[in-house]
């Protein structure tokens, strides 16, 4: 008898691309969520702080108002919170040791996957300090995705090497 059953990486993946249909940015937007023992214990999608207005309510990105040339710099500019910091926000830190992070990235204008998804420096430093010991990352289709040990981040320091990745 054949299993048509989808995967568990790809089902918490498809959690996390719906998660990532509330996001408030109008470039793109990303849905995260943290598993735990196979148990969802946190999500988050990119959006402005509680109680501010974004980019929806605006009608403009704010990021590219001040930079608009400027392609991977001016994040004080963005009004998002990232996807990734927003579900370690409504998670003890207890539970995300030896977790495993799913994420999603999806742009507006084409709806299509991120290219090169993947976390920024500031997410990265933050996931490490968070316990989390796995992170996925769906690519170009429904059945490609990366997965990071976050072990890899933690010996590899791009910032003192000086390739800074996004």
């Amino acid at each position: 008898m054949e299993d048509n059953r989808i995967d568990k990486i790809n089902y918490y993946l498809d959690i996390a691309e719906t998660v990532a249909e509330r996001g408030t940015c109008l470039r793109k937007n990303y849905g995260c969520i943290i598993v735990k023992n196979d148990e969802i214990i946190a999500t988050g999608y990119s959006g402005a702080p509680r109680g501010r207005k974004n980019c929806n309510d605006l009608g403009y990105c704010t990021k590219k108002k001040f930079f608009p040339d400027v392609r991977h710099a001016g994040y004080d500019a963005c009004r998002s919170v990232h996807a990734e910091q927003n579900a370690m926000l409504s998670a003890s830190r207890r539970d995300m040791i030896g977790a495993t992070m799913y994420l999603v990235g999806k742009r507006k204008d084409t709806e299509e996957y991120e290219e090169d998804a993947n976390c920024c420096q500031m997410c990265r430093k933050l996931i490490i300090n968070s316990g989390i010991d796995k992170v996925i990352i769906r690519k170009q289709s429904k059945k490609e995705y990366q997965l990071i040990h976050v072990s890899e981040w933690i010996g590899q320091d791009d910032l003192l090497e000086g390739k800074i990745t996004y």
